[in-house]
């Protein structure tokens, strides 16, 4: 047990503690009642745990029909956009002749379903050069805003038919279309050239409303193009100009919205052919025609 004196000690040192305390816990009331208690600030969602970035949109878009997420995504240049992009053929196509071959109208008149395409003299098919290229163009696009669809991914045998891919710009109502083609024309036949369509009212079919501004989208994709890539303009269709305008192509009849046909380079042409063949140069075909797209947009 402590002695008396050091009880009388310890009060002591309480009282000065106590002193010394008091007027600092009274300087605290101060403040407290001057400015109120700390705000507890605002509780973390669910969606955005404490400690996370600030979500800056997934790159697909916002608002219009794009849709889109994240509130940032309205700031990109292509938000609410919907491009489609129209891989010319597809890979399974020759095993499925009967399919292919089936005709369809496409207004002017009828004719097949679609067709194997074209390929390197050692065998790059044209549907694997449509279908690469058309995905980075995709990612491309995407990056900036727009909501992109294929018309096929390599998700399905064969086709579609012509008369169902102008379906589906026109179902999404696209803002832009692009097919995207590589030629097979005779060697020494070089470059790239871009496809419009022609004023046509015929069954099924009318461009009256598209001429216009797919004229437009074709010139922006041909200078970006040529900017992108290198390669000159054809030098055996169009004149030099690097556009050339069709009424036969089902894809461009029946759309009823703003569509080309970009043909990328001649695939039987050894120059044209080594280019084709090469990612680099496909990455580089890609960013020409999303450029051209986005320039057409904005």
């Amino acid at each position: 047990m402590p002695s008396e004196e050091s009880r009388r000690g310890a009060g002591r040192s309480a009282v000065i503690a106590v002193c010394v305390l008091a007027p600092a816990a009274f300087a605290g009331w101060l403040v407290w009642a001057g400015d109120g208690p700390p705000s507890p600030g605002p509780a973390p969602s669910a969606a955005s745990p404490a400690g996370s970035a600030p979500e800056s949109g997934d790159g697909k878009g916002g608002g219009g029909k794009g849709g889109g997420k994240g509130p940032h995504a309205k700031t990109l240049p292509l938000a609410g956009r919907v491009v489609v992009l129209d891989p010319g053929h597809n890979p399974g196509n020759f095993r499925h002749t009967s399919e292919i071959n089936r005709p369809v109208d496409v207004g002017t008149h009828r004719k097949e379903c679609d067709t194997t395409g074209t390929s390197t003299d050692d065998g790059y098919a044209e549907a694997a050069f449509t279908l690469d290229v058309s995905r980075r163009a995709r990612e491309l696009l995407e990056r900036q805003g727009a909501t992109v669809r294929l018309t096929q991914d390599g998700d399905r045998p064969w086709g579609p038919c012509i008369d169902e891919r102008a379906r589906i710009g026109n179902k999404a109502d696209a803002d832009a279309v692009v097919s995207v083609h590589a030629d097979g024309s005779g060697s020494g036949n070089r470059g790239f050239h871009v496809i419009l369509p022609a004023k046509v009212r015929a069954g099924g079919a009318d461009t009256t409303a598209i001429t216009g501004p797919s004229r437009r989208l074709g010139e922006s994709v041909k200078e970006n193009f040529a900017r992108s890539t290198g390669s000159p303009v054809s030098n055996y269709l169009g004149e030099g100009s690097g556009l050339t305008v069709r009424r036969d192509l089902g894809g461009l009849n029946l759309s009823t919205v703003p569509k080309v046909f970009v043909e990328c380079g001649n695939m039987r042409d050894a120059r044209d052919a080594a280019l084709l063949k090469d990612p680099a140069w496909r990455q580089d075909a890609a960013r020409g025609i999303a450029d051209g797209v986005a320039d057409f947009l904005s």
